[in-house]
């Protein structure tokens, strides 16, 4: 059983995949309001409160609702972020508990990634 401490990925090894991979799954869990206001290009909205739900899916079900194909349980690359890193934590931990194994958090999330990049 994966231990209840999430595993991080800081933003310079989240820009290099952002660059390089095709493998990245980048979960954006903030609110609507939020990711209105600004988003990691390429990252995939669903809110903090329906992660569970939404990684519980079937695949075609998770592909009609969001656009992408649902990720494999051991998906390489699979990065959840939320403003901080509190609810990206809360996602990560809700992940490995349905069999994510390779479950990361921005810990930095979109305030750092936002003051770096200048957007």
């Amino acid at each position: 059983m994966a231990s209840s401490v999430a595993k991080e990925i800081s933003y310079e090894d989240l820009k290099a995949l952002l660059g390089k991979s095709e493998n990245l799954f980048l979960v954006d869990v903030r609110s609507k309001e939020e990711v209105d206001k600004g988003r990691i290009q390429g990252s995939v909205h669903i809110p903090v409160d329906t992660v569970e739900a939404a990684l519980a899916m079937a695949p075609d079900q998770f592909k009609a609702k969001y656009g992408v194909n649902k990720p494999l349980l051991d998906a390489p690359e699979l990065v959840f972020h939320c403003m901080m890193g509190m609810r990206g934590k809360t996602a990560t931990t809700k992940a490995y508990e349905l069999g994510y194994v390779n479950a990361r958090n921005f810990t930095g999330g979109y305030k750092e990634w936002s003051e770096k990049n200048g957007k």
